[in-house]
């Protein structure tokens, strides 16, 4: 991490919650703006073995044999590993 991505994150952990959602809003804004598309770097290719674990998982989507996890069970996934460190 750059030292002023972490000087940024830094500040931004001590903002109010209110504060962070705003901050995270007007990110999210920033990114829908074109001028963040306009990029020299070429796309990443994906090597041949993770399009074929691409394909094997949306099979096992399709099929219904595929376990899903709800996006309230990933975020208190997250915040538990990031309190306990881990």
């Amino acid at each position: 991490m750059s030292p002023n991505l972490s000087t940024i994150l830094t500040a931004a952990e001590s903002l109010s919650i209110e504060e962070q959602r705003e901050l995270v809003d007007r990110l999210l804004e920033r990114m829908d703006d074109s001028s963040l598309d306009e990029t020299d770097e070429e796309p990443a290719v994906l090597s041949e073995a993770w399009k074929e674990e691409i394909a094997r998982r949306s099979a096992e989507y399709d099929a219904g044999k595929a376990e899903t996890v709800t996006w309230e069970e990933v975020r208190t996934r997250w915040q538990k590993r990031r309190t306990s460190g881990g």
